[in-house]
């Protein structure tokens, strides 16, 4: 019996031998970071790749949300979900801002616009909405809502690299968006992320503030951090976006394959695809209600863990309960329901472009049986 331990996530990795001639530039040139020629040629690819005008890439996908923060001048508090990455509300915390949880809609898993308003105070100044799993959040009407109190919106968009709705890159919402390229993501530089923004003297700002401030030789305009990604994955992330849209294919099909077999399963559910709207397939996450199904998540999780079978609980526990966030008001779980009850009963089923037909008929297996 094949008893493989089957990870949740695998890299993407660009064939080897087509990695050393770019590693043999950079070792020719000597210039192996500080805005070299594979940082310039990434921005670039990047912006033709995602449909955008301005990107800066930064050395992982936790800083452009800080920077966001900072190149946009938001203070007091900013209205945010607890069903995320730690980073999300991390970086608000770290620029000595306040956040403000809202629940979230149980159709994506998003920030749920409804609940928007209520939270809104006078010290309110930004909305930073997550597109989790990739799923596109209602940029419409969250944008609506901005507009109607003068808050400014990032998004976070560590999920949703190449996700577009109607045609559209979903990066062009809001005032800014963030990417995260870690190894675990559908695209990665090995570490890595971006900021995306709208005009070019915001991106020269950005770029100021990832380079230590400065706008020139002697010239020190704001104090900035050093947040530049190097010449090495720069280059590694140029050709990873050559294989890119191949390995979304596959993962597209290890969805489909999910789907047809857990859709009969009394207790189990999970997203469907939305019309018009071009998924990177990131994640599978399942629910599972314990009445219908017969078994806790943690009990499926822990049968799966003891077949080899590595999937993770994600969004779990939720930002809100951590020790830093508890004892805010908007933490409250009466606050939170919808949330509270997707954190506890969510999977994330092993999802990559390497997963073989046997691999999923394990995990399916291990699932309904």
């Amino acid at each position: 019996m094949n008893n493989k331990i089957i990870t949740v996530t695998s890299p993407l990795l660009p064939p080897l031998e087509e990695f050393i001639p770019y590693l043999q530039q950079i070792w020719d040139s000597k210039w192996i970071t500080n805005n070299g020629q594979f940082h310039k040629q990434l921005e670039t690819a990047l912006c033709k790749y995602l449909g955008v005008e301005y990107i800066s890439v930064f050395t992982n996908g936790t800083l452009p949300l800080i920077t966001a923060l900072q190149a946009l001048r938001i203070t007091g508090e900013v209205i945010t979900t607890p069903y995320s990455f730690v980073a999300t509300t991390h970086a608000i915390w770290w620029n000595g801002m306040k956040p403000v949880f809202v629940d979230i809609d149980p159709k994506t898993g998003n920030l749920d616009p409804d609940k928007i308003e209520a939270a809104i105070t006078p010290k309110t100044t930004a909305i930073m909405p997550v597109h989790v799993y990739g799923n596109p959040c209602d940029t419409e009407r969250i944008q609506s809502i901005a507009n109607k109190y003068g808050l400014k919106v990032i998004y976070d968009a560590a999920h949703a690299f190449g996700v577009e709705v109607n045609g559209e890159s979903i990066l062009k919402a809001g005032d800014m968006s963030t990417l995260s390229f870690h190894a675990t993501k559908t695209y990665n530089t090995i570490e890595g992320g971006a900021l995306i923004c709208h005009d070019e003297e915001t991106k020269k700002r950005i770029d100021y503030l990832k380079n230590f401030g400065f706008a020139g030789e002697t010239e020190v305009v704001a104090p900035g951090i050093n947040s530049k990604m190097d010449e090495i994955r720069a280059a590694y992330g140029l050709l990873n976006l050559k294989h890119v849209d191949e390995a979304i294919v596959e993962r597209k099909k290890v969805a489909i394959k999910y789907r047809e077999v857990l859709r009969a399963v009394e207790g189990i559910t999970f997203f469907e695809d939305v019309r018009d709207v071009r998924y990177n397939y990131s994640y599978f996450p399942i629910f599972i209600d314990a009445k219908k199904y017969g078994m806790t998540r943690d009990e499926l999780y822990f049968k799966m863990k003891d077949n080899n079978i590595l999937g993770r609980r994600y969004f779990y526990p939720l930002i809100s309960t951590f020790s830093t966030y508890r004892g805010l008001e908007s933490s409250m779980l009466e606050n939170l329901p919808i949330a509270t009850q997707m954190a506890e009963s969510v999977i994330c089923l092993p999802m990559h472009h390497d997963l073989a037909d046997g691999d999923i008929a394990r995990i399916v297996n291990t699932i309904i049986k």
